[in-house]
Formats: structure tokens, sequence, C-alpha cells
């Protein structure tokens, strides 16, 4: 189990949002942080403490000059996504992402869209892809959700799934919908699903607040689910510390 940070950027800010609350309309979104620091900055950071396989996520247009500059600080040490497609995975990879992460590009209209999946392999190799498969739960089923997380598809979450999915990508990163940014716990038995063995790296990310969480994370997940905490660190405005997150990890490996 490894820390894998996040930097969301939004309106070329990093910021911290309410995932759920990301629709088309602005006036809706739920900002729980926005930082006076640039990207670089955050990537920095995470260089310096030997954080790797953390993410960049650009939530909409005007996020690029912002993405790109920290890649540059820490060059093949973070993912990309946001928009991603196979025009452009390649450009990204180029200007330093260690993988792409990928949803609406290969869930479209719904379902899974093999011809964009096995294109985007094609171009970048399954080695350098992330499959996004942030879900929500609806009829006792998680389910990936697109389109700024507002749109069920019909793919489900489960064993069987990650299974499959496992054999064109090199890691999974799956956000709780449901709790995503609201730092009032984990969805438990969503964490337990990932701890499956489908034999790739899994990273989990949704509601943490405590190291509490963390532990139960590690316990339910069998200690093969990593996981991303955001809102919660005083990094990013909450109250839970950076630096004892970091100094968690080191002591596990240990």
């Amino acid at each position: 189990m490894n820390f894998r940070p996040c930097i969301d950027i939004h309106n070329g800010r990093v910021k911290q949002i309410v995932g759920g609350s990301l629709s088309q309309d602005s006036s809706n979104i739920i900002e729980n942080f926005v930082s006076d620091e640039d990207a670089s900055f955050y990537a920095e950071l995470f260089k310096k403490d030997k954080l790797f396989g953390g993410h960049i996520i650009m939530l909409g247009p005007n996020n690029q000059e912002q993405a790109l500059k920290a890649l540059k600080s820490y060059p093949n040490g973070m993912q990309i996504g946001g928009g991603i497609t196979s025009q452009n995975a390649a450009f990204f990879l180029e200007m330093g992402a260690s993988h792409v992460v990928v949803t609406s590009y290969i869930f479209k209209d719904g379902r899974i869209d093999f011809n964009n999946l096995e294109q985007l392999v094609s171009e970048v190799g399954k080695e350098r892809l992330v499959l996004d498969l942030s879900c929500k739960k609806k009829d006792g089923n998680y389910y990936v959700m697109t389109d700024r997380w507002q749109k069920f598809t019909d793919f489900k979450v489960n064993k069987e799934n990650l299974k499959f999915l496992s054999g064109y990508c090199d890691e999974f990163l799956v956000h709780a919908v449901d709790v995503e940014g609201k730092r009032n716990g984990i969805q438990m038995d969503l964490v337990e699903l990932l701890g499956y063995d489908c034999g790739i790296t899994v990273t989990y990310a949704g509601g943490i607040n405590s190291i509490d969480d963390i532990d139960i994370i590690n316990d339910l997940g069998q200690n093969r689910v990593n996981f991303t905490v955001g809102s919660a660190l005083d990094i990013f405005g909450g109250n839970l510390r950076y630096t004892d997150i970091v100094e968690y990890c080191r002591s596990k490996e240990g």
C-alpha cells in the first residue's frame, strides 16, 4: 500500500472540489480549497518526498499550462488525466507523464468502446495506461461514471470486470464518487472489492479523513490497494498533516 498524491487543476488553479458537484453549471461547484501555489509547487514537494505514481487531473479546459509545469517539475513521476485521447496521449507522455489516465474516451455513450481502448493501447502501450474506473453505487452494484461523474455507464466494477480490463492497462484509479471530497469516511465495501487480486496496481480515492481510514484501507484491501488523499490534507486546506501520511507510509515499508 502506497500513498499516491494528487494535483487537481480547474480553471487554471490547483483546487480541491467535491467531485460530484463538477457539472457544466459552474454555479453548483463546491470548492473545498483553491491554492495560491501553482501545480509545480506540489509536484516538487511530491518529488522531494519520493512519492511516485500520483496523478494530475485537468478538470475541464484551460488547465494544460499548469499540468505541463507539474510534469516538468517531476518528470516520469506523475500520471496525467482529463481529456486524454489516442490523439494527445503520446504528447503528454513525451512531456513527462509516466502514464495517461483515461475514462470518457474509453467509456462512451454509457458503454465501453473497445475500438477506442484498443487504439489507445496501440498508441501508448498498456504499460503506460491507467483506466479510471471512478464509480457510484446503484441497485447494490458499482458502475463507472463519466461526463464529470454525472452519467452512469452500464459497466459494473466487479471482480470479473477488473480481471478482464487488467489485460488492457497497467493500473486502475478508482474514485468513490459518492464520498469523494466530502472528508467523512471511505466506502468500505468498494475498498474490499478493490482488494481482489486482479493482477495490476489499484488506487482508491474518496472520503479519507484520518489515519484510521488508511488503516481500514490497508486491512480491507489486503495491503494491495494504494490510496489518494486530497481535501483532508493540510496542504489542501484540511486537518490531516501531509507529513504524517508520508511518515505513516514509510513506517509501513520499514
